[in-house]
């Protein structure tokens, strides 16, 4: 029934998507506040001229035969998003948390692969359980790449990517300093202040300082995030940016990887239920805390009108301690407790002190020319590389305890070695694209990548990984704003090694075909219509011997994504979506499947209130289907489940009063639970109440 729910509500937001508006000609364009950040979604995935992830150009996105999301700070903000994932919840063909909220990590599945992280167009994750997450307030908008993405961006996923644009000063003089309380005793200040020094001189500084707990007993969510930035623009051709970050979490995980049996399956020998929301740790010693620090900038020069250069760098520090408990599920997936009542289970305890150091560059020249009266090039000429290196030591112990009556002053803690394990990767890449605008109607992407991937690993073994792939795509204008568009891209992706890995796993490659149409009827409307098939080979998957992995043969994912955005009269929002997935396997048996059916719908809608006030207030429902876990002993399905988020927020002058609710009904449901024997818990209700003052 949640699932016919929410297809009723996504076909009404497409019906009223398809009413007729304002006409184009008619429509103000509020892309762009006077901060310089994006405050509305459509114009920004429709019109804007702006550098976005699918091409590396200043190209719209309507021109782009790709479908690309853009969700804006304002959009995620809204819909009460506290971390990265969240921001992209209501995005075609993306599970966002797909085993629960995590204070740990941010995780995304796109097209049913796991997509990789990008920072302002570089990687910025190369090894999780290695550094802490992206503060979402830092940045101006998310953009999501539905897709392989490898021509431009190297070694990436084959589903797609997310990159996060961090922002970036304006040459005005404006800024916001905010307060929230939120569920879990959430206390935290926010700050986003511009200055505007000269005409060509502006610096911002973005903050926050957080207090919170979490829905996790003796698992906080502290923070402290400073991120300075400059933008000196001595010419009207050039344009400097300098970015700088510290960050200091003190968390833990609110993940606890808690038995299948007991939780999601009832015990047969023991008629109690674990708490849903159990910690299984020892208070105090648990804890998942680090620092980062990032430093790095860009250049853009134009030499003429048509040849651009651009220069970008990142160097990041980061360090980090995982100290952790978790239960012994996997030995005995179907049984894992140790004596006739169910009640003892094994306890697994690890910690883990990490160091990781990353410099990443990309470089290209942008050319701009015709090769006759109706046809023109945009050249792209680039080469990126990035060195990053992961050190770890860490223990591990092991006892027996009472799961459902943890004696938590009893439990022990490893011993951690002095000894450091190193693991080094460099990655040099050279990429041409070539965007093709005929008769102003049709524009063609061609490109091609030469890349060189060298590892070396804490085990010894050396690996040298080298690929080349290509991408082209045609999209034409045939008039009343469709678009249809057909594309082929590749990827691939080296596999970084476990310890329990028997040989070397090859890179994981794959290749999509795509076709689809763009609808813009006008400037505040946008639809997108598309289906893929991708080939995909070599990724990783657990066996038969637990802990030991696989690499899959040849996968087949098919889908159909609906991606609708549409702005009506009166400051009133729509957005609507829908995604599909299938994936088949011939040799491969064994598998985590994500949901095949995913939807969501988002509105919001202004008021005047008088004297100046406004009020504004939005709804949303986010669907995902059932999902599958296969292994070896037996076959766990995660139902589906439907969750709704609010807002509210008055507007007075310079103030603003918003309240925010995520999982407003506080449905208590499973993000996943596995083969191998653990169940993760989606997130409760969380209500944030924010009082902010903007000058």
């Amino acid at each position: 029934m949640g699932f016919v729910r929410t297809i009723a509500l996504c076909s009404a937001a497409a019906i009223a998507l398809s009413a007729t508006g304002a006409r184009a000609d008619d429509a103000v364009d509020a892309s762009t506040s006077r901060d310089g950040d994006e405050k509305n979604t459509v114009i920004v995935t429709a019109a804007r001229n702006e550098k976005f992830a699918g091409t590396k150009t200043e190209t719209p996105l309507i021109e782009t035969p790709q479908p690309i999301t853009v969700v804006t700070a304002d959009q995620f903000l809204s819909q009460g998003a506290v971390n990265i994932s969240d921001t992209v919840r209501y995005t075609a063909g993306i599970t966002a948390n797909p085993y629960g909220r995590d204070t740990r990590v941010d995780s995304f599945v796109i097209r049913g692969i796991d997509a990789l992280q990008f920072r302002d167009g570089m990687r910025d994750i190369f090894s999780y359980y290695a550094s802490i997450t992206s503060d979402p307030y830092n940045f101006s908008r998310v953009e999501v790449v539905r897709g392989p993405a490898s021509v431009l961006f190297g070694q990436g996923s084959i589903g797609g990517l997310v990159n996060l644009v961090s922002k970036t000063p304006a040459f005005d003089t404006h800024g916001e300093l905010s307060a929230t309380y939120g569920s879990h005793d959430r206390k935290e200040l926010m700050g986003d202040v511009n200055l505007a020094l000269s005409d060509t001189l502006a610096i911002r500084a973005v903050g926050r300082v957080r207090d919170a707990d979490t829905y996790v007993k003796h698992v906080p969510d502290d923070r402290v995030m400073f991120a300075p930035s400059l933008r000196w623009r001595p010419t009207p051709d050039t344009d400097v940016t300098l970015l700088g970050l510290y960050q200091e979490d003190d968390g833990g995980s609110t993940p606890q990887f808690l038995p299948i049996i007991g939780t999601f399956r009832d015990n047969p020998n023991n008629p109690e239920q674990l708490d849903r929301y159990l910690f299984i740790g020892k208070p105090g010693w648990d804890r998942y805390d680090g620092r980062t620090l990032q430093g790095g900038g860009s250049v853009t020069h134009r030499f003429s009108e048509n040849i651009q250069l651009s220069v970008k760098a990142r160097y990041i520090d980061s360090d980090l301690s995982y100290f952790t408990h978790y239960p012994d599920s996997y030995s005995n997936p179907t049984n894992p407790y140790l004596d006739p009542a169910g009640r003892t289970i094994g306890l697994y305890s690890e910690g883990s002190i990490a160091g990781t150091n990353v410099f990443s560059t990309d470089n290209n020249l942008q050319f701009k020319f015709g090769t006759g009266s109706a046809v023109e090039h945009t050249l792209l000429v680039g080469a990126d590389y990035s060195w990053n290196k992961v050190k770890k030591r860490g223990g591990f112990g092991y006892e027996v305890v009472d799961i459902y009556n943890i004696d938590y002053d009893a439990l022990t803690i490893p011993t951690i070695s002095p000894n450091w394990s190193t693991d080094t990767q460099k990655q040099l890449g050279f990429y041409v694209q070539d965007q093709i605008r005929v008769w102003d109607r049709v524009s063609v992407v061609l490109g091609a990548r030469r890349d060189r991937v060298r590892s070396h690993y804490s085990n010894g073994a050396n690996a040298t990984d080298e690929a080349t792939t290509f991408r082209a795509g045609i999209i034409g204008e045939l008039g009343a704003g469709f678009s249809p568009f057909f594309s082929y891209a590749e990827s691939f992706l080296p596999i970084t090694p476990a310890a329990t890995d028997l040989i070397r796993l090859k890179p994981q490659t794959g290749a999509q075909y795509e076709a689809g149409v763009k609808w813009q009827p006008d400037v505040n409307t946008l639809v997108t219509i598309t289906a893929f098939r991708i080939k995909e080979s070599g990724r990783p998957i657990d066996g038969p011997t637990p802990g030991v992995r696989l690499q899959s043969g040849e996968l087949i994912t098919k889908g159909v994504e609906v991606e609708a955005s549409r702005t009506l009269p009166g400051d009133f929002e729509l957005l609507a979506n829908y995604g599909y997935n299938k994936l088949t396997s011939s040799d491969s048996p064994y598998f985590i499947y994500m949901p095949r059916h995913t939807a969501s719908a988002w509105t919001t809608k202004t008021f005047g209130i008088g004297q100046g006030a406004q009020l504004r207030l939005g709804a949303g429902v986010v669907h995902t289907g059932k999902r599958s876990s296969v292994g070896p002993a037996w076959t766990i399905v995660t139902p589906s489940n439907t969750t709704v988020d609010a807002l509210a927020e008055v507007t007075w002058d310079k103030w603003r009063f918003t309240v925010n609710a995520t999982n407003l009904f506080n449905d208590s449901y499973y993000a996943s639970c596995l083969d191998r024997g653990d169940c993760f818990m989606g997130a409760p209700r969380n209500v944030m109440g924010t009082i902010g003052y903007r000058f």
